[in-house]
């Protein structure tokens, strides 16, 4: 037993140093664009670059998008199976797995190619359009993640006694959904709403290839243009990051369901 404790902490020392080691050495080059000593010259130099401001205001709203517009199509789509089509099950899963096993670069090429400006809905035609398709190519990536968040909440609740409940006292669907439903998953929702956000404020390829001014090929230009403001931004997307999985866990942790009330 002393063996398999020793054994358990060992591992987790090593998997400490692996991911916490790179990262100490990378915020420590950041700090030394001052060869007389440590600095925050790198932060302040991307702080003030007009184009980190713009990619990163543009890649906030792409999220914040992303999220509503997921959670209006993932929340009423796992009810809908949950409560209706329970036979559809695992064909919703599946697709909502797929952006894991086809790359984004396949995916981009292939919303280029549908959507270009000889097709019959030319999205990539005008920068509104182009907006709308990287939004979408964002819900996408997202699925995995965002549908199993809500359902996963879902299993916690009677859905069909709650349904049954509302629909006894008059309620209609848009009101079981909106305040019946949603109150009652809203931790997946914050769940797949703070992945979401990690995903699309790190997200090239999608971004990249549609010519839109997202975060992620911001990093990619700094990194190959300047030596220490790229180690500035890999920290701080490394925070972003952070801040948006300890938000997840104090979602997970504080925002119990409550019970039901008919």
């Amino acid at each position: 037993m002393t063996f398999q404790r020793f054994g358990a902490w060992g591992a987790i020392l090593v998997g400490a140093i692996y991911f916490f080691v790179p990262l100490i050495g990378t915020l420590e080059f950041s700090l030394r664009m001052r060869r007389d000593g440590y600095s925050l010259d790198a932060y302040k130099s991307v702080f003030s670059d007009s184009q980190f401001h713009q990619t990163f205001g543009y890649s906030m709203l792409m999220a914040l998008l992303t999220i509503v517009f997921g959670m209006l199509l993932v929340v009423p789509t796992a009810y809908w199976v949950r409560l209706r089509l329970p036979q559809m099950r695992q064909v919703v899963e599946f697709i909502t797995l797929l952006p894991l096993v086809i790359p984004a670069i396949v995916i981009v090429f292939g919303y280029l190619r549908m959507y270009n400006s000889s097709s019959i809905l030319p999205l990539t035609g005008s920068i509104m359009g182009t907006n709308v398709l990287l939004v979408l190519s964002y819900i996408v990536l997202s699925l995995p993640y965002m549908y199993r968040a809500v359902d996963t909440a879902m299993r916690a609740i009677d859905v069909r006694t709650l349904t049954e409940a509302a629909e006894s006292l008059g309620a209609s669907w848009t009101t079981i959904l909106f305040k019946c439903i949603f109150p009652n998953v809203i931790s997946g929702v914050l769940s797949g709403a703070f992945i979401t956000l990690a995903i699309v404020m790190g997200e090239f390829t999608m971004a990249a290839l549609l010519n839109r001014p997202a975060f992620g090929p911001y990093l990619q230009l700094v990194g190959a243009n300047k030596a220490y403001e790229p180690s500035a931004l890999a920290v701080i997307a490394f925070t972003i990051t952070w801040l948006s999985m300890g938000l997840l866990n104090l979602a997970t942790r504080f925002s119990k369901i409550a019970p039901a009330k008919a």
